[in-house]
This record gives structure tokens, sequence and C-alpha cells, in this order.
């Protein structure tokens, strides 16, 4: 219920990005359910179009995840934690925003499902696939439920561990190392003429002198060595390394022409399973070296004697590569499966996809760049306050805005001819 007053009262841009998280689960639980319905009429290839449905609904699970570290509400304060909502609370909150979002899609895509298998009555389209559905076949209750909750579950899971880890890392951050004791201020003692008569004032001077003194001299806490560049991510070598086995897996598996088959959705028949692992190992060997990608376009922001906006914009590079470098690697690896799918097809082609592999891959590549808006929009909420800092210190509007027009000019730079290299690399193999 808490969670259920907390979406209601929050900004209109959470409720809309809550929406769209909800329809994303809609349009993975519509295609699952409409790949059962195939596969109920047509058992032949049933098991690997239901596998294949694994993409959108890992596109789908990283969005929603994405959404639910942005709600600015799911971030810990010391007042919340004084009636009872600390990290921990706040992460089963948030975890609850995203199921209940979730289930909302999945319930919205089962009545789709229904009304176009002519089950349920009351709309235009009522029974228009009731055909390609297995309309004179009854449904399988338990295969419909497990289907409409996966999408809820993993999304729920995901969300709940990415919160409570990013909440142990602010708690570790913000305690730190301890500061050091500071050496108390001698006092200063100030008496007047030693004499019967004058003994009282002196003692009240020497009091009021020692008591400014002891406000004026305050402990000012030097830094014990200056700020570092955030250190570079892990994973670009064993990024590196599984995208090249990923390509060499291709290259091999393409050569015997034999072997077992995962045919793709659409006209994608006899793709060797060979073929389409490598595939999946480029794709998760980018993601892996996405934040280290992105580090490296903050060093060469910042290479031959650097300004302020090519060092600022450097810098905030390095610092947010872990937070947007990987959605990026994905996007890549998304958009170079796409041209790598699209070029085996010739001019000639009036169809070549049909309904379900257009409606997954539309999910698939609109849920990979929502993350990608998304984690831009978490990095610019994590920085507000260096940026509040920065316009107290008097830099100007233009400054800040060069600067990020010149990352997003880098970032384009940099993974649109890899995401091009990749794709044509990847496409080699199936044109054979």
């Amino acid at each position: 219920m808490l969670a259920l007053r907390l979406s209601r009262g929050t900004h209109l841009l959470v409720v809309l990005r809550r929406l769209l998280v909800a329809t994303a689960s809609a349009g993975v639980g519509f295609l699952m359910l409409c790949t059962l319905g195939w596969a109920m009429g047509h058992p032949a290839g049933s098991v690997s179009r239901l596998l294949w449905c694994l993409v959108p609904v890992a596109a789908a699970v990283q969005f929603a995840v994405a959404v639910a570290r942005t709600d600015a509400g799911t971030r810990p304060r010391s007042g919340l934690s004084a009636v009872g909502l600390g990290p921990a609370r706040l992460t089963v909150l948030a975890a609850v925003s995203t199921a209940v979002a979730c289930t909302l899609g999945s319930a919205v895509a089962l009545l789709f499902f229904l009304h176009l298998r002519g089950d349920l009555t009351g709309m235009p389209f009522d029974g228009e696939a009731a055909d390609l559905l297995a309309a004179k076949q009854a449904l399988p209750l338990g295969a419909v439920l497990t289907l409409l909750a996966v999408v809820p579950v993993l999304a729920t899971a995901a969300t709940g561990l990415s919160l409570r880890r990013r909440g142990r890392g602010d708690e570790s951050a913000a305690e730190g190392p301890a500061p050091a004791p500071s050496p108390a201020p001698s006092p200063v003692s100030v008496s007047g003429p030693s004499s019967s008569g004058g003994s009282g004032s002196g003692s009240g001077v020497a009091v009021a002198v020692e008591d400014e003194t002891e406000q004026a001299i305050e402990p000012i806490s030097v830094p014990a060595s200056l700020p570092t560049a955030p250190p570079a991510p892990a994973g670009l070598p064993w990024g590196v390394a599984v995208t090249a086995a990923g390509l060499a897996i291709e290259t091999y598996a393409s050569r015997g022409g034999g072997g077992s088959a995962l045919p793709l959705p659409g006209q994608f028949d006899g793709s060797p399973a060979g073929v389409l692992a490598g595939w999946s190992l480029t794709a998760v060997g980018l993601a892996l070296a996405g934040p280290g990608i992105t580090h490296l376009c903050g060093l060469l922001l910042q290479a031959l004697r650097p300004g302020a906006i090519r060092l600022l914009a450097g810098r905030t590079l390095m610092a947010e590569a872990r937070r947007i470098g990987r959605p990026l690697g994905v996007l890549c690896a998304v958009l170079s499966g796409t041209f790598a799918a699209s070029s085996l097809y010739g001019p000639g082609d009036e169809r070549p996809f049909g309904p379900l592999t257009g409606l997954g891959a539309v999910l698939v590549i609109g849920c990979t760049v929502a993350t990608v808006l998304t984690a831009t929009l978490e990095a610019r909420q994590v920085r507000a306050s260096t940026t509040r800092s920065l316009h107290r210190l008097g830099a100007p509007a233009a400054l800040l805005r060069t600067a990020a027009a010149l990352r997003a000019a880098v970032i384009v730079a940099v993974f649109t001819p890899l995401t091009w290299s990749v794709a044509a690399l990847a496409a080699v193999p199936l044109t054979r």
C-alpha cells in the first residue's frame, strides 16, 4: 500500500517511466503468449521460438532495473531512516513498484491475447488471429501463468539485487576514512597589572580574550591527498576477448554446412547453432567492454593539453563509465545484430520478417534505447550536486552544455564505427 501511495504522489515523469515499463512488460508477455498459441497449432520448432523470446525478456528486465534506479525515492536519506525507511526498506518498495508495473503489463497482454483469440468479446479486433493462435484448442493455464510471470519475477529480483548493491556502495562511500583529530589550540592569557586593586579586572580580561581566541581558531580539515581520477573498469580485456571468441566461433561454425540448426524467427531457416552461439558471445563481449570503452573515451577527451571544457567532459565520462557504459555496450550489440540481420535480405524481399519477429525487434531496440536514456538521466541526477557547485563558483551554463555536447559527440564517434565493424564481421558467416 505504501508503494502505491508513493507511486501516486511522484512526479509525472516518474509515472511515465513506470508506464513505459508496464508497456514493455505487456509487449513481452503478448509476444510469449502469441508464441505459445502458434506452438499449439504448429508444434514443429516451437521450443526454439520460445527460446528466442528470452532476448526481449532480457531487454525489458534491464529497462525495468534502470527505471527503478532512476527513481529519486529509492535513494537512502537520513530523515527516512528515522521512521524505519532505511536502505533495505526502500529497496523493497522499489521492487514492489516494479512488480506492480510489470504485473499490470502482463494483465493487459493477457486481455489483448484473449481478444485476438476470440475468447473475449467487446473489441473491434475480436477473433482476428483465431487461426494463428489455435483458438479451437484450450489454453494450458499453467503455461499461460508461467509465461506471464517471467517478466515480473525477473524484473523484481533484478531490481532488488541492483538497488541493494547500490545501497551498500553508498554506505561504504559515505563512511569514508575517519579524519585525524586536530590539536586543540593553546589558550592565550592576558593579565593586567599586578596590583591588589586591579586583580579582578585583570582576570576578567584574561577569560574574555581566551574565549574569543577559542572561537576564532577553528580546526581546518585538509585532505591528505588530492582527488585522483576514477579507476578504469576491469571488464575491457574480457569484453574484447569474448567478442573475438564469438566472431571466431561464428566463422568456424559457418564453414561446416551440416550440424544442428536453430532457426531464427522470420526467414533465418537452417542457421547453424554454432553461428548463433557465436553471435550471442559477441553481444555479451560488447556489453562487458562497454564501460571500458566509455572510460577510454574520457581519456581521449583529456589528451593533448586539454582545456576546461575537455577536462570537465573527460572526467565526467570517466566517472560515469560504469553507469552508462554497459547500456551503451548492449545498445551497440543490439544495433550490430540488427544491421547484420538486415544485410541478409536483398532489395526484392517484400516482407522479410513476420509480425512476431517485428514485434520482438521493436521491443528489443526500444527497451535498449530507453535504457540508455534512463541511465543517462540517472548519471545526471548523481552529478547534480557537482553541477550546483559549479554554478555557485560562477561557471556559465554554456560551458556545461558544451561539455555535455562534447561527451555525446565523442561517444557517437567511437561507438558508431565499432557497431558497424562488428555488424559487418557478424554478417559474413551468415551470408555464405
